[in-house]
């Protein structure tokens, strides 16, 4: 055994990232060990930028948790120095029955937060690169917007690092196995280890925990960028982020950052069950196609040359609800999991969970959406 650690994070992507910096911040002696590079394109935590937002159709016990992840979002970028949160509204739009606008109306009702319902016509004249149907309405909520992934990550190692945490790039876990005093982790560089173990490998998380395999199901996801034939009407302060609920499906969105372009990208996109080590990462015809339906209907403004399209993951747990727990029979491995598309906004606040879960065995956060008992292991 070559060297031993107070924790040791596997994955270090979004959560991980954050666990990392989490465990350390609190004294304790932390390893990172990602299989890939930091960061990388081969998981969930690439392609720019993530939705963050308070009005969560999902479920409204989401709410307090981004509230605390705005707060910590904030103070990180105070200590790097560096903008990884940009505001600029967020809209929650479908049929006036549709489970987004339901669940997001429900949301801001229930937390008192700032919003206004808008029929779509309103939208319309708001945000002209928006042209919702005239039976759609939507939810604007001021404090939407998005945080930059790969930044995050890059920042949130170099915080840690500069605490005293080592974090290893493309050194894959080939196995871990409780023992008497922790946990011992075998990569193919060397065996360590360690009181606590954080289970933060995304897509890769059931080979890593076989009995979450059906709990934690990778899927194929595609992400589009276009350059907007009119651009005036996608720039950060003219075109809120989106969560579109409609007949062609579920799609969201972000204006253009920089010299990006339009994002948009289509939840279950074309419904592909993987294996993350074998899927196809090419992008094809029919992948645009699938935004492109999106584009034409809701924002025909956006509808010009591709720029770029990228793959990445989902991984989804039956509910779409996290996974955030301790292995029910190894309370010194802590497991988050399951994040299903919605999860990268929640990074800071996931990443003091996973610290205050390996420290104290509990957190001061309601867990009780998140807990592995939901499910028959």
């Amino acid at each position: 055994m070559n060297v031993r650690y107070d924790a040791i994070v596997v994955g270090v992507g979004g959560m991980g990232s954050a666990a990392v910096y989490e465990l350390a911040r609190r004294g304790l002696r932390v390893l990172g060990l990602e299989q890939l590079g930091i960061p990388h394109d081969r998981g969930s935590s690439h392609g720019v930028n993530r939705i963050i937002r308070l009005a969560y159709w999902e479920h409204p016990a989401y709410v307090p948790l981004l509230r605390r992840a705005y707060e910590l979002w904030r103070a990180f970028e105070t200590l790097r120095g560096e903008q990884l949160l940009y505001i600029t509204g967020s809209l929650d739009a479908g049929r006036t029955d549709s489970k987004t606008v339901v669940g997001s109306l429900r949301s801001c009702e229930l937390h008192k937060l700032a919003h206004e319902l808008l029929p779509a016509s309103e939208v319309n004249r708001r945000f002209p690169g928006y042209r919702l149907a005239p039976d759609m309405m939507a939810v604007l909520q001021p404090e939407g917007g998005f945080v930059l992934c790969e930044r995050a990550i890059v920042n949130y190692v170099e915080a840690a690092r500069g605490l005293g945490a080592d974090v290893h790039a493309r050194e894959p876990v080939v196995s871990w196995t409780p023992s008497a005093g922790g946990v011992e982790v075998r990569t193919g560089a060397a065996t360590y280890g360690t009181d606590h173990l954080v289970l933060t490998a995304g897509p890769w998380t059931a080979a890593l925990v076989p009995a979450l395999k059906a709990f934690a199901r990778p899927e194929r996801q595609v992400m589009l960028w276009t350059e907007p034939r009119v651009a005036p009407f996608f720039q950060l302060d003219a075109f809120p982020v989106f969560n579109l609920d409609s007949p062609e499906g579920h799609f969201y969105g972000f204006p253009n950052f920089g010299a990006s372009g339009f994002k948009i990208g289509k939840y279950h996109h074309r419904r592909e069950a993987v294996d993350p080590d074998r899927m196809d990462r090419d992008c094809h015809p029919e992948d645009e196609a699938v935004l492109r339906e999106g584009i034409r209907h809701y924002f025909p403004d956006a509808d010009g040359p591709a720029l770029t399209m990228k793959t990445c993951l989902f991984t989804n747990s039956p509910d779409e609800h996290f996974i955030i727990d301790q292995h029910p029979a190894l309370p010194q491995v802590t497991l988050a999991a399951g994040f299903s598309g919605h999860g990268f906004k929640f990074c800071s606040v996931v990443g003091e969970i996973l610290a205050e879960l390996t420290i104290d065995g509990a957190s001061r956060h309601d867990l009780g959406l998140f807990r592995l008992s939901r499910f028959a292991i």
